[in-house]
């Protein structure tokens, strides 16, 4: 019988967003095809702790998968190429697990930004998703603007403002674009530390909660119209699932409204024209390319009531629950979520 390649299914995470990863990894999990693959679950707790994890992914979903230590086998990754793997520390020995494949599930800092990733490279793991280069650049909002505008995509006007510089700065590019502004954490994901604000009062109170998760805040201009977003699959060849357009009665999408629609609705597809929908699939492929993007990812844009499509940002590992949108855009263009799953690890595993 040919040997399933081995996978480790990363969790969990040291980042303000570790229980959105454990929603993730638990839908991930469950739809993975064990006949075709060997899943190691790897969890990584809040403070930075790695285990392979032997319990029911219902623990996972539950966040109770740390406190059965029988279930629990410390890990390292070791840097040693020749290994190819972990280092499991059982207590009266030390053992090797060859991996074929990672499939980090880690959202936000300490996973979605090109750390895990740069670990995993030096270990000769084969990585399921963008490489280390493309997540750190697609989690820094100001840098991925940078190159998606010299690709020849519209960009937000902004301003970025290091942790030591004077917040008179920001007061000085509000009043040059106008009310209402979005402040922002640079590298930060699931809407943390951001802020709608609509008048000079309220910037100062908005520049300190996104430093509260960031050394650099950015400072965007409110684009009008709607967000849309692009579910990509591919390298060379992209695949592209149906767009989905977010409907907002009332704010922004903030984390609440991310995870608990009680505001707002996702339409998919979205309620726009077939060539409305070919320029933003486009417009979304050249972003992808233009950093780098590799295996997946969700790359959302705003479209104005002019038709304008203007470039917000790359989620290089999107949320992954049943309902979350990058499958679901998916699953609006014909496809099931183990063939999802399929499709992004057929790029670094063999058949």
């Amino acid at each position: 019988m040919k040997r399933k390649p081995a996978l480790a299914v990363l969790f969990g995470g040291n980042s303000p967003e570790y229980s959105v990863s454990l929603q993730s990894a638990y839908a991930v999990l469950s739809n993975l095809d064990q006949e075709r693959y060997h899943v190691l679950p790897l969890g990584i707790t809040r403070q930075g702790r790695w285990f392979l994890y032997g319990g029911s992914y219902d623990q996972i979903a539950a966040d109770t998968w740390a406190e059965d230590a029988s279930r629990l086998t410390p890990v390292v990754v070791s840097p040693d190429p020749a290994v190819h793997g972990l280092l499991a520390l059982f207590p009266h020995e030390r053992r090797t697990i060859p991996l074929d494949a990672a499939l980090p599930i880690l959202h936000g800092g300490n996973g979605e930004d090109g750390t895990v990733q740069g670990l995993l490279q030096l270990a000769g793991i084969p990585v399921a998703g963008c490489g280390t280069l493309a997540s750190a650049l697609c989690m820094d909002k100001d840098r991925a603007h940078k190159l998606a505008q010299l690709a020849g995509v519209d960009v937000p006007r902004s301003r970025v403002l290091q942790a030591w510089e004077d917040p008179q700065l920001g007061v000085d590019f509000a009043q040059l674009v106008g009310y209402p502004l979005f402040v922002k954490p640079v590298n930060a994901g699931s809407s943390f530390g951001i802020s709608q604000i609509h008048g000079e009062a309220e910037l100062r109170p908005a520049i300190a909660l996104a430093l509260e998760y960031d050394t650099q805040v950015i400072l965007e201009e409110a684009i009008p119209g709607f967000e849309v977003g692009c579910a990509v699959i591919g390298t060379q060849d992209l695949v592209v699932g149906e767009i989905d357009e977010i409907e907002l009665s009332q704010g922004f999408f903030d984390f609440t409204e991310k995870y608990t629609l009680k505001t707002s609705a996702i339409h998919v597809p979205a309620r726009v024209s077939p060539d409305t929908a070919r320029r933003v699939k486009e417009t979304a492929k050249v972003i992808y390319r233009a950093l780098g993007c590799a295996g997946f990812a969700r790359v959302d844009l705003f479209l104005t009531p002019e038709g304008r499509i203007v470039f917000n940002e790359v989620n290089t590992i999107p949320g992954f629950t049943e309902h979350s949108r990058f499958p679901g855009m998916m699953q609006a263009a014909g496809w099931t979520f183990p063939e999802i799953l399929n499709a992004i690890l057929g790029q670094v595993v063999a058949p």
